[in-house]
Parts: structure tokens; C-alpha cells; sequence
């Protein structure tokens, strides 16, 4: 996820470190987090579990953050049971000397690396030289005011944020494959099909369960080459939320294959006003279901190099043209105002 904050000082480790849940969307946990810094300013974060193969991957981490051509990075060891450990610290001297190497070999400089026991009010933080302190209030990081203030959820763990994409009844899902694909031979209507989408995003939206029937017409609709690019304009509609509504419930009922177009489009509307975190976490779900999806892989491939949310909202366009061309009215594009993170 990419960022930005006049008010936030990246020289101060407590601030930084109570940032991390607004930035990640989780509090995270047995992680190494990654924080790029681009002309002075917050570029892309990026967390990974700690494992002990950790020291053997770095230069991949590495890899990916030279992708935006930061300046520079500060990493942060978040570790309850190794922070005050003196095996484990010397463990975690040896990655950090592996991952400013890493980083490096892409001229990008590791100025800081901190170790820190819990990412709240009551966490303590010690680096290099001596170095500790205190971290800071998450619940009072500009970044989580920002964030709250842009509608975001904050989530206490990471699976917390999975469940929002996790197929909810997995027997039922597999029902619903044998019935999506009975219909095999039934045609699509672009026009119908799509008013119909919208329709059920306002029922979604609101909470209402989908009938099953709705659900299967839906997922036929969605690998409808046509059809699915008109539904990335709903992104950056007026309705967007009621689209993103539909495009969650999808993900979490619909099986493969017709899951992972949910869960892609579920990504670029989450991508397009600015949430990285449930962007990332359905890109990587749709991907693990099929690595070769292009569109997944190429909004990967964006979120993880920092592109901005305003780019990609960009990708939209070719919807509202398609719709025009098919005769559809599409909800009027919403104007997103300065993000302030």
C-alpha cells in the first residue's frame, strides 16, 4: 500500500510503528514490515510472515520494493515472544544485514530496522545502538484518523481481513457449481444482465440476501468478457459501494472459477478509493485460485509498486465506453477528493 502525510514524521519510531494497523489495515503480528520512503514521504509498505527460511526470501521483498524507486526503507520486526530475546535478536541482526544488502543491490538504503514486541499503546520498540522507546497510540495516528475518516475498517488481525473474502459455506458453493454450469448453454444479455447487477448491489448494499437464482445468472454474467468490463466502471460510480457490496458477497459464495472475478473485482474497487489492504488480500486469493489471471496479476503487480489509486481508476474509462456503445446508462462517475493518506 502506498501513502502520505505532511503531519506524520518518519523519524520518530513510535509514530511510525502506530501507523503500521492504519497503513496494512491489521494490526500486524510475527511479521517483518517493510516502509519505503520516497522523497521524504511514506511510499509502499509491504508485511511479510517471519519464518525461518525469512533471511532466504528477503531479496525478493527487496525486489519488489525497488519497483517504485524509493530512496530509502526502515524495517520493522514485529515479534511479542522474540523482541526481548537475545538468540532471537541476533537472528534478527543477521536478516537485517541480509536485507540491507538486498535492498542495497536495487540502491535503495535501509536507514532503520526496529524490533518491536506489540504494534499498541503499550508495545516498546529498541534498534540499532541502543536505541528504544514507546510506541505510540495507533487509535491517535494521523494515518488512523485519515483512515476513518475515509470509511476504511481497521482490523484487529489479518484474518480478520481474509474473512471478509472467505467462502462462508463451502458445501453450498459446490452446488452452486453444478448449477452454474447446467446452464452452460443459456446465452447472456449484456444490457439486462448488467441492470440486473446493479439491482442486486442495492439489495447487497442493504443486507438482503441473494437468492441463489441471482447468484447464478450473476456468476455467468461475470465471465462475460463484455459484460465484466462494464462492471470495472462501477468502481468509480456514484453506486460504487453497492457494486463493492455485491462484488464481497460474490466472492464469499460464489466456487471457482467464476470466484475469482468477484474477488478481482472486488480488488480494483477496493484499489480504485484507496484500500489497499482488502485490494491485496483479493488479489492474492484470486491468484492462489489462478496464477495466470491476467487482470489479477497486473493489478498485483500495481498495488505492489506503489502505483497510485488514481491511476488505476483510470482503467474504468474502457467501461463507460463500452457501456455507451451498448446503450447502457451507467451510474455518473463520483470525484474523489484529495486523499489525505
Amino acid at each position: 500500500m502506498t501513502t502520505s502525510q505532511s503531519d506524520f514524521q518518519l523519524n520518530r519510531p513510535g509514530a511510525l510503528i502506530a501507523a503500521l494497523p492504519a497503513v496494512l489495515g491489521f494490526v500486524p503480528e510475527k511479521s517483518l514490515v517493510l516502509v519505503t520512503i520516497d522523497s521524504g514521504e511514506l511510499g509502499c509498505v509491504m508485511r511479510v510472515d517471519l519464518s525461518p527460511d525469512l533471511v532466504d526470501n528477503v531479496g525478493h521483498l527487496a525486489d519488489v520494493a525497488a519497483a517504485a524507486r524509493p530512496d530509502a526503507a526502515i524495517a520493522v520486526v514485529v515479534d511479542a515472544e522474540g523482541a526481548g530475546c537475545r538468540l532471537c535478536n541476533d537472528e534478527y541482526r543477521a536478516l537485517r544485514d541480509v536485507l540491507s544488502k538486498s535492498l542495497a543491490a536495487n540502491a535503495i538504503k535501509l536507514v532503520d530496522f526496529h524490533i518491536v514486541d506489540t504494534v499498541g499503546p503499550d508495545g516498546r520498540w529498541h534498534g540499532d545502538g541502543g536505541s528504544w522507546g514507546t510506541v505510540d497510540d495507533p487509535s491517535a495516528s494521523p494515518l488512523t484518523m485519515a483512515a476513518v475518516l475515509e470509511g476504511r475498517r481497521l482490523y484487529a488481525r489479518r484474518e480478520d481481513l481474509q474473512e471478509v473474502i472467505e467462502v462462508t459455506d463451502a458445501d453450498a458453493s459446490v452446488v452452486l457449481a453444478v448449477t452454474i454450469r447446467g446452464q452452460d448453454d443459456t446465452g447472456t444479455d449484456a444490457m439486462r444482465d448488467i441492470e440486473y447487477a446493479m439491482a442486486a448491489a442495492a439489495r447487497a448494499a442493504a443486507g438482503k440476501k441473494l437468492a441463489d437464482a441471482v447468484i447464478v445468472r450473476l456468476a455467468r454474467a461475470l465471465v462475460d468478457p463484455q459484460i465484466r468490463d462494464v462492471f470495472y466502471a462501477l468502481a468509480v460510480g456514484d453506486r460504487a459501494a453497492d457494486a463493492e457490496a455485491l462484488w464481497a458477497v460474490l466472492a464469499r459464495t460464489l466456487p471457482t472459477p467464476w470466484r475469482v472475478e468477484a474477488l478481482v473485482l472486488l480488488a480494483f474497487s477496493a484499489y480504485a478509493r484507496g484500500d489497499g489492504p482488502l485490494a491485496g488480500v483479493s488479489l492474492e486469493a484470486a491468484l492462489h485460485c489462478d496464477v495466470t489471471h491476467r487482470m489479477a496479476g497486473m493489478l498485483d503487480t500495481a498495488l505492489q509498486s506503489g502505483m497510485r489509486p488514481e491511476q488505476i481508476r483510470e482503467l474504468a474509462t474502457s467501461g463507460y465506453r463500452l457501456a455507451k456503445r451498448l446503450g447502457i446508462e451507467l451510474p455518473e462517475p463520483r470525484s474523489f477528493g484529495r486523499r489525505a493518506g
